[in-house]
């Protein structure tokens, strides 16, 4: 006598939803500008534009850049400008921070257009492991926007989950 496996997870309708799903293509570039300081230590204005302009800003083409000084010195905002400016017409996107700011601001934008009638009502499941590096700040914005709609919010995998969030039952 053999039985058949049911599958009660997919008969369970939980929603899955995978961030790895928004992770925005495109190679990530850090561009340190530690070394044009003079000594580690200070921007000379007149050094720092022959650098911008000797550069070759064609290699950052359709790349995402994060802008960083990872010395400790005061770097005035107009040098960050500066590098802005130079790569706006060659990279897909530029920020100023870390590649982890970068990818806040990347997966913040393409969450920002995320339609969310589909949720509305559903009990969804974030899943919690990737392939690629999906920072916590998605998993905190996914979270602040499902909550509106969602009938209930649940983290890990659909065999086994953490709950997060739960609609309270309307009388």
């Amino acid at each position: 006598m053999s039985e058949d496996i049911i599958n009660k997870v997919a008969q369970s309708g939980l929603l899955e939803f995978n961030l790895e799903d928004y992770y925005a293509s495109g190679e990530r570039v850090l561009l340190d500008i530690k070394d044009q300081l003079f000594q580690g230590l200070i921007l000379k204005e007149k050094d720092f534009r022959e650098f911008v302009k000797q550069e070759d800003w064609n290699k950052y083409t359709g790349k995402l850049v994060a802008i960083t000084c990872s010395a400790d010195a005061i770097v005035p905002t107009w040098a960050y400008m500066l590098l802005s400016s130079s790569l706006a017409p060659f990279s897909k996107k530029c920020v100023f921070g870390n590649l982890e700011l970068l990818e806040t601001v990347l997966y913040s934008e393409t969450l920002a257009s995320l339609p969310l009638e589909p949720f509305r009502d559903a009990r969804v499941v974030i899943k919690g492991c990737s392939n690629l590096p999906v920072p916590v700040s998605a998993y905190v914005e996914i979270t602040r926007l499902l909550r509106p709609v969602a009938k209930s919010i649940m983290y890990g995998e659909p065999c086994s989950t953490v709950p997060i969030f739960k609609k309270a039952k309307e009388l």
